[in-house]
């Protein structure tokens, strides 16, 4: 063999400096550029101790974010579960997905309030639209690809989810949306080209911001709870139990455990290994749909780029949880949802938020390869 390619023997006494120069390295820059960015220790702990509530209000709100960021993880974790593969193009159908709640919602109500029962009638076809396009994409973009290396289905999803972008970008100019021209009939068609099509588009209101603590505690009570945060966590809840229980009791969830264990073997106890796929890729991306009403309720908007900020939170929950691990991409979600929101109320600006969260995924990639609750050759669904 040749020797420059033999393994050193020295490798691990480098990988051990480096886990030991990282977090050092780290430190660093945290104490380099933390000022700026709000990051004093004894600003903030005078400001915690000084109003306690901050810490279980950004608890609550962190919840609530992370409700939505796990729905969506699930999808990714899922799909990687199975067949081994990320599917970026996860991240716009959630997009889409919240453009055909609008549009339902928008058209059945014309107005800029719904009713309750109508927004929960919006997952229907937000689930069925998203799960259907992602067992589309599988079927006619990626199955074809699954024997070739796994670099060659990456940048297929890549290609997809800009496809998808564009799309999300036309579907902004339908219906009520703005006409950037209303006025010149020349270029009427501009509007459905996608004119303003960029711009975020409002969902109508459905819940009334209010605190549900006052009718309890008076109209001092230092927290807030709105109802758009019950609703996300509550529904949350519900969407996690539900997969639980299919992919434990059900055939078919029995199926997908099976494929992921180890397809060839699946394959020959009668199971039709493309069929559970294209499931799961079907069931991820209903999530998507549920996690796009979800979003669009509590936020209150949407845009052609929504996709782009909650796929990688999600992802990255995904990863720092273990992905191909459900729990795991709870316990992400959950991690990634707190940190934000505690980042958010107490730094200068939110977009150091995000560079909080991926100095977290560093920190768990280097100490954690496989995340918090993965393990080598572990169960993956």
């Amino acid at each position: 063999m040749d020797k420059s390619l033999a393994p050193s023997t020295a490798m691990p006494s480098f990988r051990r400096v480096g886990k030991i120069l990282l977090p050092i390295a780290i430190i660093y820059l945290v104490l380099l550029f933390g000022q700026p960015a709000g990051l004093e220790p004894g600003r903030l702990i005078r400001e915690i101790l000084g109003n306690p509530t901050i810490l279980v209000q950004q608890l609550i709100s962190g919840l609530a974010n992370a409700a939505i960021v796990t729905i969506i993880a699930i999808g990714y974790t899922m799909v990687y579960g199975i067949v081994e593969m990320v599917n970026f193009a996860h991240s716009s159908v959630f997009m889409l997905g919240t453009m055909v709640a609008l549009l339902f919602m928008v058209g059945l109500s014309g107005g800029v309030r719904t009713p309750l029962w109508l927004a929960i009638l919006a997952f229907i076809p937000a689930m069925l639209f998203c799960g259907g396009l992602n067992a589309v994409i599988e079927r006619f973009a990626y199955r074809s690809l699954r024997k070739q290396p796994k670099i060659v289905s990456m940048i297929a999803a890549l290609g997809m989810d800009f496809i998808l972008q564009n799309v999300g970008l036309q579907l902004g100019s339908f219906v009520k949306l703005p006409n950037a021209f209303p006025d010149n009939q020349s270029i009427q068609w501009l509007a459905v080209l996608g004119n303003q099509a960029a711009s975020p588009k409002a969902f109508p209101q459905v819940l009334d911001s209010v605190n549900i603590l006052e009718p309890i505690f008076g109209p001092d009570v230092p927290l807030r709870i709105v109802p758009a945060e019950v609703m996300v966590i509550i529904t949350a809840i519900i969407l996690v139990f539900a997969l639980t229980w299919f992919i434990g009791n059900t055939r078919a969830g029995k199926a997908m455990r099976a494929v992921a264990q180890n397809p060839a073997a699946a394959a020959m106890m009668g199971i039709d290994v493309d069929r559970i796929i294209n499931l799961t890729y079907a069931i991820g991306g209903a999530l998507a749909g549920g996690a796009a009403v979800m979003y669009g309720l509590y936020k209150g908007n949407t845009s052609w780029d929504v996709g782009f900020v909650n796929g990688l939170y999600s992802f990255t929950a995904a990863v720092v949880g273990g992905i191909g691990n459900i729990k795991g991409a709870a316990l992400g979600a959950l991690m990634i949802g707190v940190i934000s929101s505690l980042s958010n109320q107490l730094l200068t600006s939110s977009d150091w938020s995000k560079a909080l969260v991926f100095v977290i995924l560093v920190l768990v990639l280097v100490f954690k390869p496989t995340g918090i609750l993965g393990s080598e050759g572990g169960e993956k669904a």
